[in-house]
């Protein structure tokens, strides 16, 4: 004898008050279904802090970011670039520190953020902040202005090793940054001594170059993308790129140091931190946001254009890679005369 089929009667009266809770139940536990996937999202205008001046590789990341997170809708609140310059960026690591638990604001670092704290110029470290990802890496050249009697990269090799002090050199924002240790790393490689630079700071990236070009500094470190306009018309002449391999399109004449003899491969990264503060839900959406921003078509064209090369990491990755960076950071700094040989 089979099993017969059965009806519900819902619409005794029983029934349909039991079915009625079962719709509210239902639509409660889908409406919580919904928020919980949603999570957090902004609420009000997004502040993406820039610490140096307009013009140079982190006004240019800044406003792409904020370009693309608009267009595509990744974030549907208004987002401005902020800029505090100055200080060697200590004006806009200071500018968040009101802010702590509040995840509408993005700044953009560099390795400054690490080596003002190794040189003491800083209290404030990556620790101070919400790490959220690490964007890209911008290897630099050392570029000269087009009437200099450097030619090639082996013509300032040889001016360096003869007499560091005969050539002033510039870059921004502040000594012991990454463009420090680029060059001490480029005097390391060269065999000369690192501490006999003679380093000109300036606000900004575009600033170093107009010193260049008006004659006012001998030879500058900066971003490939500063620097190739320049180039190309013929105002400035670049010897020399710190990339492991050559880069492409109008950079592709340019050898790297490796080509010419000279161990030094390094990049200066960028990457985007929060407030120190905020929940592991508001980090899961910046996280969510600049992945999906990184991946568009837009985002990959700008990437070729300044010659940037991709560096997206978050979490765990990216907290252990600024640590490793930290230590790396800091022998290099002991060899420009920045800070002591601990013991």
């Amino acid at each position: 004898m089979g099993l017969r089929p059965t009806t519900l009667n819902i619409f005794s009266n029983g029934g349909l008050m039991n079915f009625h809770h079962i719709l509210i139940a239902s639509a409660l536990l889908c409406f919580g279904t919904v928020v919980h996937a949603q999570g957090w999202s902004p609420q009000k205008n997004v502040e993406i802090v820039v610490p140096s001046a307009p013009g140079g590789t982190n006004d240019k990341l800044a406003r792409q970011v904020e370009r693309t997170l608009a267009t595509a809708k990744f974030v549907n609140t208004s987002l401005t670039v902020v800029h505090k310059s100055g200080a060697g960026g200590q004006l806009a690591y200071a500018y968040l520190g009101p802010h702590a638990g509040d995840p509408h604001y993005l700044l953009i670092v560099a390795p400054t953020l690490l080596t003002a704290h190794i040189t003491g110029m800083s209290k404030l470290n990556y620790t101070d902040f919400t790490p959220i990802a690490s964007i890209f890496n911008d290897h630099m050249v050392l570029a000269v202005n087009a009437a200099s009697a450097v030619k090639v990269g082996k013509d300032l090799v040889a001016r360096l090793r003869a007499d560091p002090q005969s050539m002033t050199f510039g870059f921004t924002s502040a000594l012991g940054n990454h463009h420090h240790i680029a060059a001490g790393l480029f005097m390391k490689g060269i065999g000369a001594a690192a501490r006999e630079l003679k380093p000109v700071v300036f606000k900004g990236s575009a600033e170093a170059v107009t010193a260049l070009l008006g004659n006012h500094i001998e030879f500058v470190s900066t971003g490939a993308a500063n620097a190739v306009p320049h180039a190309t018309t013929g105002k400035l002449r670049i010897v020399g790129v710190s990339a492991g391999q050559r880069m492409p399109g109008a950079m592709a004449s340019v050898p790297t140091w490796k080509e010419q003899g000279v161990d030094l491969v390094y990049g200066s990264w960028r990457a985007i931190l929060c407030p120190k503060g905020i929940s592991p839900e508001q980090v899961a959406y910046w996280e969510n946001a600049l992945r999906r921003a990184s991946e568009t078509t837009e985002w990959k064209a700008e990437l070729e254009r300044y010659y940037w090369s991709d560096y997206f990491m978050t979490g765990a990755v990216l907290r252990k890679n600024l640590e490793k960076e930290y230590a790396d950071s800091r022998s290099v700094l002991v060899d420009v005369g920045l800070v002591r040989q601990q013991p």
